[in-house]
């Protein structure tokens, strides 16, 4: 006797794949209503930029109709701009911000990667310690940072590539340490067993691991020195307009009974280029960094 039996139903490629019933094509409400949400934060935060560069755009003698728009369009507040020295400025701050976040980022690495594998006594008191310098303001130790410099006799753009590697090395220390602790040291030790050295378990699978925590603090790093303006001021009087920091020379278009506001909002929409360079060229590196380095 000879019996057949039916084949099972094939299940759709969708629910083979998924192990979940196939669903339609539509996405479901929340995900239009967080896409709109995110639409328009960013909106909301691009909207300053987007006066900025209409103002930069507006003639002078129209700066005080009530128009959202320019009747006529220029662009010689750009074309002018690097007659005023902005261009020599630029770079200033690309040495003053690249200086300290070079800096920071060789103190911190190993300063946490220590702190964060050794349990050696007064651990805990070096890391409050460290937590501790954050509460210092700049504007309080304003006075002694300009008579220690100025003693040194160090030029204003070294003084000023250390004072923002001091300010900002704290928080790169915590950055670092908390993503060191995170690592598993397992992976080290499987790393030596194969043969690697300390520093080359360090480089090969820590350190891309940590590449997030190392962004953060580097784009940190690099931001707050690319803004600073309290003691970039103080540190370079009497410099000329071209050897001053960016934020400086911006602020050299407020003048005392007037504005050059086709300038000042050019500049300041200039000084945004080198950060969104920053953040174009890095952003790709650290999702590649989560999973660097854990699979052999």
């Amino acid at each position: 006797m000879i019996t057949t039996t039916k084949p099972a139903p094939r299940l759709s490629a969708r629910r083979r794949s998924t192990g979940r019933p196939a669903r339609g094509g539509r996405r479901p409400l929340r995900t239009w209503v967080a896409a709109v949400a995110a639409y328009v934060i960013a909106a909301l935060f691009l909207v300053p930029y987007l006066e900025m560069l209409v103002m930069a755009l507006r003639p002078n003698d129209e700066l005080g109709l009530a128009t959202i728009l320019p009747r006529h369009w220029t662009f010689s507040n750009f074309t002018t701009l690097w007659s005023t020295g902005l261009g020599g400025s630029i770079g200033t701050s690309l040495e003053i911000a690249a200086g300290a976040t070079v800096i920071v980022l060789l103190v911190s690495l190993p300063a946490a990667y220590c702190t964060a594998r050794r349990r050696f006594r007064g651990r805990a008191a070096f890391l409050l310690l460290v937590l501790a310098t954050q509460m210092f303001q700049p504007a309080a130790m304003l006075v002694g940072i300009q008579r220690e410099f100025t003693n040194f006799g160090l030029p204003p753009t070294m003084s000023l590539v250390i004072v923002n590697a001091g300010f900002n090395l704290a928080f790169a220390v915590w950055i670092l340490n908390a993503f060191f602790s995170s690592i598993p040291v397992e992976l080290e030790e499987a790393s030596m067993v194969d043969g690697l050295g300390r520093i080359g378990a360090l480089t090969r699978i820590t350190l891309p691991l940590a590449a997030p925590g190392i962004v953060t603090a580097l784009i940190f790093t690099f931001i707050a020195a690319w803004n600073e303006f309290l003691v970039a001021l103080t540190l370079s009087l009497g410099q000329a307009p071209s050897q001053q920091p960016l934020t400086v020379a911006i602020n050299n278009y407020i003048g005392e009974y007037s504005v050059d506001w086709g300038h000042l909002f050019a500049a300041g929409l200039v000084a945004t280029v080198p950060v969104i360079i920053l953040f174009a060229v890095i952003e790709r590196r650290v999702v590649s960094g989560l999973t660097a380095g854990a699979v052999k």
